[in-house]
């Protein structure tokens, strides 16, 4: 008979034991704590979506569209899409659903999203995301309410002093059409010298030269006009609103001039937070204000602000937290004291003690594998602590042994 064949992974996906599962829990842990905290109300958008959903929020020409997105035919003939990211989703939803009614609307989510792309350190096809937003709010405090929210989770993540704020204005759209004309005009003087996708974008997406990865763009980009030149009244205070409110607030940033955001529903405010720890994928976390995306949805005008962080790439900077342990190990010997061990190990459960039971092997090895679990205690039960009533209680940190009866388990375990 032919051997069957094991089925591999699909690449660009991840199965997680241990540590690694850990620190992706301990991030969504901070997560959620930070968003209780600032008081955004937990929501959650399905994995698929229509895929006009991400083809008019993220637009019909940039690379997640054209080449990154998960999209097929259901059973019923409609393209659907399994969500790159959030905000489309939430956007949606929010139009759909009559969420208007709560604006100003602070909610938070996380999860799995899907890109096709090549698979490389702390990026892959399957990933996971946080995702915050202020819906309805045009105020510069909602701006610095979502970057104090991301600031305060990378410090209960401990990464804050290993992390940058950096930050630009992406004005108003009277400056953003003055300031793009410029780019445009800029970037056409050297073409020849801008690479080849630097060339494709110029004249759908001038702004996207300006973060170019291809070294010979940089020159170009640094001396294309800087945005300030163009900046409304309106749009330069609404800028230092925001960056007073962050100092008032005491959280560090720095000017980035090159940080942009292509689409055309992006205004105001874009931030991300950079580390040099995990080599070309510094960005942990980036988002920004994004006024008109409700507006392409096909909804009013709603003022917005958001960001979203990888969850992978901030589990690779924390240290493996403790690993997750039983408070005690029940060791029965015989079936007598199988039985009397599942009662009581279900009373204890029951009383929120944290307690696992070692079926195989000899005393030493079911001792030894108790030790190995990190448990504090070990209840050794056999024919004789059924009969007297009483389990042997083993501190496996001492090793000090005596006998409780049967009744006191509970109270005997508590820290």
């Amino acid at each position: 008979m032919a051997k069957t064949e094991t089925p591999q992974p699909v690449r660009g996906m991840q199965s997680l034991l241990g540590a690694d599962a850990d620190r992706m829990a301990a991030v969504v842990a901070a997560f959620d704590r930070v968003r209780r905290i600032y008081g955004f109300k937990r929501v959650e958008v399905p994995v698929l979506e229509s895929t006009a959903v991400f083809a008019r929020s993220l637009g019909e020409s940039t690379d997640v569209v054209s080449k990154e997105m998960y999209s097929f035919d259901d059973k019923g003939g409609d393209s659907v899409t399994m969500r790159p990211e959030f905000t489309a989703g939430i956007a949606r939803a929010y139009l759909t659903l009559g969420w208007q009614q709560y604006a100003p609307l602070k909610i938070a989510t996380h999860g799995a999203a899907f890109r096709y792309e090549r698979p490389q350190k702390g990026r892959f096809r399957q990933f996971h995301q946080l995702d915050a937003e202020i819906i309805g709010a045009a105020e510069p405090q909602a701006d610095v309410e979502a970057i104090a929210f991301a600031a305060q989770l990378l410090s209960e993540l401990g990464v804050a002093d290993r992390s940058t704020l950096r930050l630009n204005t992406l004005g108003d759209p009277e400056t953003r059409t003055k300031w793009r004309d410029a780019l445009h005009a800029h970037f056409t003087k050297h073409q020849r010298e801008l690479s080849e996708d630097s060339r494709s974008r110029l004249d759908r997406n001038p702004l996207r030269i300006l973060d170019s990865k291809a070294h010979q763009d940089w020159p170009i980009a640094d001396s294309a006009p800087g945005i300030d030149e163009f900046l409304t009244v309106e749009a330069g205070g609404f800028f230092e609103a925001v960056t007073k409110g962050l100092d008032t607030a005491g959280i560090a940033w720095v000017r980035e001039p090159r940080l942009v955001r292509g689409l055309d529903y992006y205004r105001h405010t874009a931030f991300e937070f950079v580390t040099e720890e995990l080599g070309a994928q510094s960005q942990l976390l980036g988002g920004g204000r994004y006024d008109g995306l409700v507006e392409a949805l096909g909804g009013p005008h709603t003022p917005a602000i958001g960001w979203a962080a990888g969850i992978e790439r901030l589990a690779m900077m924390l240290d493996a937290p403790v690993a997750e342990r039983s408070d005690a190990v029940f060791i029965p010997l015989g079936e007598q004291g199988e039985r009397a061990a599942g009662k009581l190990l279900a009373d204890i459960r029951r009383a929120g003690i944290a307690a696992d039971m070692a079926y195989r092997g000899n005393m030493k090895k079911r001792l030894q594998r108790a030790n190995a679990s990190g448990a504090r205690f070990a209840i050794i039960l056999g024919d004789d602590e059924v009969a007297s009533g009483q389990a042997q209680l083993k501190d496996l940190g001492t090793g000090e042994q005596r006998a409780v009866a049967f009744d006191s388990l509970t109270e005997a375990l508590r820290p």
